[in-house]
């Protein structure tokens, strides 16, 4: 697991990787008031996140998004495949 922890900047936010490893990556995404982050999917990446009080499956094709209110920091760990993302809608200009 060299090199982490490492930020990752986001129009929202930014992620914290703290683990990262061949089977699994663990990160902090840390959410400002305000923003939302994309409508999307992964086709194989399977993601568990937690925030204070509440924690997340979120299986491969499931559509999801979250948005922050207050400042929210989420703890996800998911299988590896960090650029596994299809954004349906995005704020930020990020759909292709």
């Amino acid at each position: 697991m060299s090199g982490v922890p490492y930020r990752v900047e986001k129009p929202w936010g930014y992620e914290l990787i703290w683990a990262k490893a061949d089977r699994y990556v663990g990160k902090i995404l840390h959410i400002e008031p305000g923003h939302v982050l994309s409508l999307q999917y992964h086709n194989k990446k399977d993601e568990r996140r937690v925030r204070a009080g509440e924690a997340f499956h979120i299986p491969p094709k499931q559509i999801h998004q979250f948005e922050a209110v207050v400042v929210t920091d989420l703890l996800e760990a998911s299988t590896p495949e960090l650029d596994d993302v299809v954004r349906l809608k995005d704020r930020y200009g990020r759909v292709p």
